[in-house]
């Protein structure tokens, strides 16, 4: 499988930001993990980190002409408000899973809400960096 791997606002700085709720590793770390386990299992791996919802917009959309067969999204803040990147996911025919570090459920009252997840295929939350393999997994077994 080719996945693309998506990150959104602030996750660059993970390791630094409130590491309380989001661990010590970097995005880098985890994406090393992310890497690993992927071409363990036979997989591609293509990473990509934004700030700008539009960047994130277009890679969407690129996935969808790249050969991407799953994509692994953590879309960070615009979990809970971006409507542009829920019509961008579910415009395209990639089977998208989105992952969150913390259990965004047990966070602050705004965060318990996803606009993203109904355009994906589910959603991970909670297990940490662990949440990107899982979705690795999850893919493997939908795309079967």
């Amino acid at each position: 499988m080719n996945l693309l791997i998506l990150n959104g606002p602030n996750l660059n700085f993970l390791g630094i930001r409130e590491p309380e709720i989001y661990g010590t590793q970097t995005l880098e770390d985890i994406e090393k993990q992310i890497n690993h386990y992927a071409t363990e299992r036979g997989h591609n791996c293509t990473f990509f980190q934004s700030n700008s919802e539009g960047d994130l917009i277009d890679r969407i959309q690129q996935a969808h002409t790249d050969n991407i067969d799953g994509i692994i999204f953590n879309p960070a803040a615009y979990t809970h408000y971006s409507y542009a990147i829920h019509d961008a996911v579910k415009a395209i025919a990639v089977p998208t899973v989105e992952v969150h570090l913390s259990a965004i459920n047990a966070r602050e009252s705004f965060r318990k809400e996803s606009v993203v997840a109904p355009a994906c295929i589910g959603q991970i939350s909670g297990f940490g960096a662990a949440g990107y393999t899982l979705a690795v997994h999850a893919l493997e077994e939908n795309l079967v």
